[in-house]
Formats: C-alpha cells, sequence, structure tokens
C-alpha cells in the first residue's frame, strides 16, 4: 500500500520543473485571482452571517489540509517534514485564524491575524522558494498542496478583509504590532529549540525569516540581531498601508451609499 501511495504523492522528477514566473506559476497565480474575484462577485448582494460562513469555509479548508498534509507527507517525502510546523507565518496564522471562529479571546484579535495572514501568504505566492528548491515537476504533489494551500490562505484573508471592514480600524494599530511581536518570539522559540544536531539529527530552521534574511544578502553574524526587528518594521509597515487602503474602501463606499 505505501508503495503505491508513495508513486501518487513523490516528487516528480524530470522534464519540466515548476520555476518562478513560469507558465505553470502564472497558471497557479491565475487560478488564484479567479477564486477570488468568483467568491466576491457570488458574496456581493448575501447577508453578512453568508459572507462569515463563507471566510470561515475558506480558513477551514485551508486547515484541514494543513493537517492532511501531516498525514501524507510520508507518502510523499519518505518522513513528516519537521519545516512544516506551524513556526511560519503562513502555517501559524491559518491555525489562529482557525481558533479565531473557536476561542472567544482570538476572536477579538483576528483582524491582526488577518493582516499578517494575508500578506505572508501573497508573498509566498509570488515568490514561492519551499518549492522551487527541490527542482520538480509543477504537478508534484508538494507543489499543488503549497500553492494551493496559500491560495486559500490569501483568498481568505482578502474576503475578509472586504467583507468585514468595520473590524479592521487603524485605531486598533496596537494589536497589529503586538500580534509582531508575538509571532517574531514564537518563531525565535522555534528556531532556537529545534536547531543543532544530535544523534542521527542535525536541522538548521530560519522560520519567519528572523535568524537569516531570505536572500542571505546580511552577514550571518549580524543578521541574526537585525531580522527580528527589520522583520516587524517592514511588516508593521506593509499593514499600516493596508489599514488606509481599507479605510479609505470603505469611506468610498459611505459615500456612494449615501
Amino acid at each position: 500500500m505505501y508503495s503505491f501511495l508513495h508513486r501518487i504523492f513523490a516528487d516528480k522528477e524530470g522534464g519540466e520543473i515548476f520555476v518562478l514566473f513560469s507558465g505553470w506559476h502564472f497558471f497557479y497565480l491565475a487560478l488564484t485571482l479567479a477564486a477570488i474575484i468568483i467568491a466576491l462577485l457570488l458574496l456581493r448582494k448575501k447577508s453578512d452571517n453568508a459572507k462569515r460562513t463563507t471566510a470561515k469555509t475558506f480558513v477551514t479548508t485551508a486547515f484541514l489540509l494543513y493537517m492532511a498534509d501531516i498525514f501524507l507527507m510520508p507518502f510523499a517525502y519518505g518522513q513528516i517534514d519537521i519545516e512544516k510546523l506551524p513556526f511560519h507565518a503562513c502555517t501559524a496564522t491559518c491555525v489562529l485564524c482557525f481558533l479565531s471562529y473557536h476561542i472567544g479571546f482570538l476572536e477579538k484579535h483576528r483582524p491582526s491575524i488577518v493582516l499578517l495572514s494575508f500578506m505572508s501568504n501573497l508573498i509566498y505566492l509570488v515568490y514561492p522558494a519551499g518549492v522551487m528548491w527541490y527542482e520538480i515537476h509543477p504537478t508534484s504533489y508538494r507543489v499543488i498542496q503549497t500553492m494551493l494551500f496559500h491560495s486559500i490562505m490569501t483568498a481568505y484573508g482578502l474576503i475578509v478583509m472586504v467583507t468585514e471592514k468595520e473590524r479592521f480600524k487603524l485605531k486598533f494599530f496596537y494589536r497589529d504590532l503586538i500580534m509582531l511581536v508575538c509571532m517574531t518570539i514564537w518563531a525565535l522559540i522555534g528556531n532556537y529549540a529545534y536547531s543543532g544536531s544530535a544523534e542521527n539529527y542535525s536541522h538548521i530552521f530560519n522560520w519567519f525569516f528572523v535568524v537569516r534574511d531570505p536572500f542571505s544578502s546580511l552577514p550571518e553574524e549580524i543578521s541574526k540581531f537585525i531580522m527580528p526587528f527589520l522583520n516587524i518594521l517592514v511588516f508593521f509597515a506593509a499593514e499600516v498601508v493596508l489599514h488606509l487602503i481599507i479605510d479609505f474602501a470603505k469611506k468610498r463606499s459611505e459615500k456612494k451609499k449615501a
């Protein structure tokens, strides 16, 4: 049974490979854009409850994909990939967004979680380095699962921001900052706890890019002191811009109704 499932999920090598801004990359991006447009068009005249249910369905689907991937990894890679523990912003925010519909404390912080989730997943869709490293066929399970997961989370983030504009208020910017600080601390814990060697184990991690910059442009000796603060600064600046865009769209929508 294992050999049969391994043939289905294992990386397909040889022939065409998945590369940045290739036809296959644009194809996956086009599917994501089409799904977002269709979802938003269908939700235009729906009730607030229907919009909330749709958003919840999106994030639940992404969460289930993430959980299912844990059980499928042994067939795909011969082991469970520790790299996919929820210490990157994409996976961590997926879990938090899902839990925010079931835990009251997280519910009020959902806008801040959604902002970080949207940006991190969108960045990965545009630059999917994790799957390009392996130089495998674009229809390999690793590529499809990764692109599908990040596409759904990107779509989820945009749907929430468009349909719940009232919840995204610039005056709560401090919650965004707290979220970024917590995410950075969480990633640092993961990086320093799981990096190292013992017996047959040897791994170096860079979850949320707080140990080294993603392009290795900074010297490793100083990168670990700069990246935690640089990440917070860059993401927070981007979140403020998103807040301003949402606020502008909200005011314009109110003018049209008036």
